[in-house]
């Protein structure tokens, strides 16, 4: 069994394996015709259920053969232009090369000791992530498995700094369509269910500053505590961005912490065209970044940054066995020391193959491209009479749904457009998402695929409409 383990008498076959692993993936994925094969968990399951754990195949090409049949045949491709449901990028090539040299030297980046260059470059991405935001000199942060941790961790950041030992008294401040992950995060804190005081959006589904002021001066008033409030750029929704320069005067006027979650719209940090749309990031005490979101990297690379190198110190404890206070004094750049994490994967190293291959431009530009590809999207919607699309996009994300014209009860409406996805998931023409605005159901598109083009668009509306167009017809006869 020896044989298996990668060391350097293994190097021959390791790269025999990885090139009929990688022959096989890239064989498939030129092949690939549709986002979905369609098949339903009742079909794919038995697949699975049937493989007997404790008898191995011992041959590399049988077990390509059965990953064939039970995962590969039927992904769910993110590549595919009509892959168009939720924040999955295609990924570049560069941060691929970098996922394969990460795995096989397996660096775990929670100590100097484990991971050394690994250390550094992690931290270089770091420094450049907050320059590129506009944090200052005393910027920091560290890598996480994704935006929900990173809100975490920058909430639990707030909640130290807020200074009080009333948990009850803390208040969270965010938009209607904020990320989930920040009520997680209070109840994950221990901070009470009435933490989270949600509010209002206006009509570009973004954080209305009256609101918000009127609820600052509230808790105020009422002797509560306004622990922070979470600025979104780029909500899932709809890719809106809320209003950074009025919610950084709130909050410097109220003492808060001021969150962005960026994990959808950090691709602007690499914008040739539309940086403009996040100015006044630079006066958050911590920001999200989701790299495999809007930088097109593979799950995961995500990061967590904050204005004040200082803070992350709430997230330090020192073991004797792994990061011993002296290390501090010695000056040993232990990561662990700012990461709620331990054990950690070097997940930046895609993103520095990616930035030494291509370039911030390169990254931008793709970026543009799909922000734009959502302009055109939303100029075919909007001229569509069998649609009802709710917002432009500030991003890559159009929420809309299939309003037909002699269906004027809302239910029926509903249950069209749910039909619609599903029979559309079913067929594997296309993949898209949904969600609920005013407690009706619409359809979402999120356009992260530059391949993607208006007639892929234009196509799938047209599949939705069919679907749609074909279940009212059948309820028709039904009822009569």
């Amino acid at each position: 069994m020896r044989s298996h383990l990668l060391n350097d008498t293994t190097a021959e076959r390791y790269r025999r394996t990885v090139t009929e692993g990688v022959e096989r993936v890239a064989a498939h994925l030129a092949a690939t015709e549709r986002p979905f094969t369609g098949i339903a968990v009742d079909a794919l399951a038995p697949r699975i259920d049937r493989i007997d754990l404790d008898r191995p195949l011992h041959d590399t090409a049988a077990v390509l053969d059965e990953l064939e049949e039970v995962y590969l045949r039927d992904a769910v491709h993110f590549h595919h232009p009509r892959y168009l449901a939720h924040l999955n990028c295609p990924v570049v090539i560069p941060a691929v090369l970098g996922e394969a040299v990460l795995t096989a030297i397996n660096s775990s980046l929670d100590t100097w000791d484990q991971s050394a260059g690994g250390t550094l470059i992690e931290r270089k991405l770091i420094d450049w992530t907050a320059a590129r935001i506009g944090l200052g000199p005393a910027a920091d942060g560290v890598f996480t498995s994704g935006g929900t941790q990173s809100n975490l961790q920058a909430l639990l950041l707030a909640r130290e700094e807020a200074k009080t030992d009333d948990l009850a008294s803390l208040r969270v401040f965010a938009s209607e369509v904020s990320h989930f992950s920040v009520q997680k995060s209070a109840k994950l804190l221990g901070l009470g269910p009435d933490a989270v005081v949600t509010l209002p959006v206006d009509h570009d589904k973004r954080l209305h500053t009256v609101a918000l002021a009127r609820e600052l001066e509230r808790c105020r008033r009422d002797g509560l505590v306004p622990m922070a409030v979470v600025a979104t750029a780029g909500t899932t929704d709809f890719g809106s961005i809320d209003p950074l320069p009025e919610i950084a005067d709130l909050c410097a006027r109220y003492g808060t912490w001021m969150h962005v979650d960026a994990a959808y719209g950090c691709g602007l940090l690499a914008s040739l065209k539309y940086r403009d749309r996040i100015d006044g990031i630079e006066h958050a005490d911590s920001v999200t970044v989701d790299y495999h979101k809007s930088f097109f990297q593979p799950v995961s690379s995500s990061a967590v940054l904050v204005r004040d190198a200082a803070t992350l110190r709430h997230a330090t404890y020192h073991a004797e066995y792994l990061n011993p206070r002296r290390t501090v004094h010695e000056r040993i750049p232990n990561q662990v020391d700012k990461s709620l994490q331990t054990t950690r994967r070097f997940d930046a190293l895609k993103l520095w193959m990616t930035l030494r291959v291509m370039g911030a431009d390169g990254i931008g530009q793709l970026f543009d491209e799909v922000c734009d590809l959502a302009a055109q999207g939303w100029e075919l919607l909007a001229a569509d009479p069998r649609f009802d699309v709710v917002v432009a996009p500030s991003l890559s994300t159009l929420v809309f749904r299939y309003v037909p014209a002699a269906v004027t009860d809302p239910a029926g409406i509903d249950r069209a457009n749910l039909h619609a996805r599903k029979a559309l998931f079913a067929s594997g023409d296309a993949v898209v998402a949904g969600t609920k605005v005013g407690g009706r159901h619409y359809l979402k598109f999120t356009l992260l695929n530059p391949e993607t083009t208006t007639g892929d668009i234009a196509a799938v509306l047209d599949l939705i409409a069919g679907h749609a167009e074909q279940y009212l017809g059948e309820s028709l006869d039904r009822a009569s």
